[in-house]
């Protein structure tokens, strides 16, 4: 049988208290049994906004490390406004949990996110420029950082390669913590292996502990 998650939203506080949490629970639940599909855990961000992206919401964030080690790997959510109301963060967010391998599915229109509409089309070209376009100028200001360094030095200074090439410890340390433990079967959260992480001195470039996605980023590392 198929698993997934349930993720509900509402964004206010009137909301909150009145029937738009367990509409989106039936619609859900009426969902998943239609298509034998077994829901084994739910998450909901209250008084939250549908523009916030989904990787600021604190439910979401919760699903994703629930995710990471369960095994589920397809989100039901009532309809694509409970996700995000901005059709630009419907589709970055979209796109960033296909890059993790999972499913978005809508339960009131499971096509919503694959259907290819001029609207959506447009949407991504102009996501897919502006990603080049920060690209560049990050390009642009490192490698001029790089000059100015190497100038100070009298040698060439190269490049950040990333982690799986100037840190290959920290990658190995990351996916050793995700392994399930031998005697309890149990594998620890992504929240517990930043802890750990920082603990034994892997931080982030800013000298801040990793997050959640970005552990996650590190133990799928290749």
């Amino acid at each position: 049988m198929t698993t997934a998650v349930a993720y509900l939203r509402t964004s206010s506080r009137t909301n909150v208290d009145g029937d738009s949490a367990p509409r989106q629970q039936q619609a859900i639940d009426a969902y998943a049994k239609r298509h034998g599909i077994k829901v084994v855990e739910e998450f909901h961000d209250e008084a939250v906004s549908g523009a916030d992206p989904i990787d600021t919401r604190p439910g979401f964030q919760d699903l994703l490390e629930y995710m990471a080690g369960n095994g589920a790997r397809v989100i039901l959510i009532e309809n694509a406004s409970r996700f995000a109301r901005d059709l630009a963060v419907q589709i970055a967010g979209h796109k960033l949990l296909q890059g993790l391998g999972y499913e978005l599915i809508p339960v009131d229109a499971p096509d919503s996110f694959t259907n290819d509409t001029p609207t959506a089309a447009m949407v991504r070209q102009i996501l897919g420029a502006v990603s080049e376009f920060e690209k560049a100028q990050l390009v642009a200001k490192l490698k001029g950082a790089r000059d100015r360094k190497s100038r100070e030095l009298g040698r060439r200074v190269e490049g950040n390669h990333g982690y799986r090439v100037d840190k290959p410890d920290l990658i190995k340390e990351a996916k050793r913590l995700a392994r399930k433990s031998p005697k309890t079967g149990k594998a620890k959260s992504l929240r517990e292996i930043a802890a750990e992480l920082a603990r034994l001195g892997h931080m982030t470039a800013k000298g801040q502990p990793f997050s959640a996605s970005q552990v996650q980023r590190l133990v799928e590392t290749g």
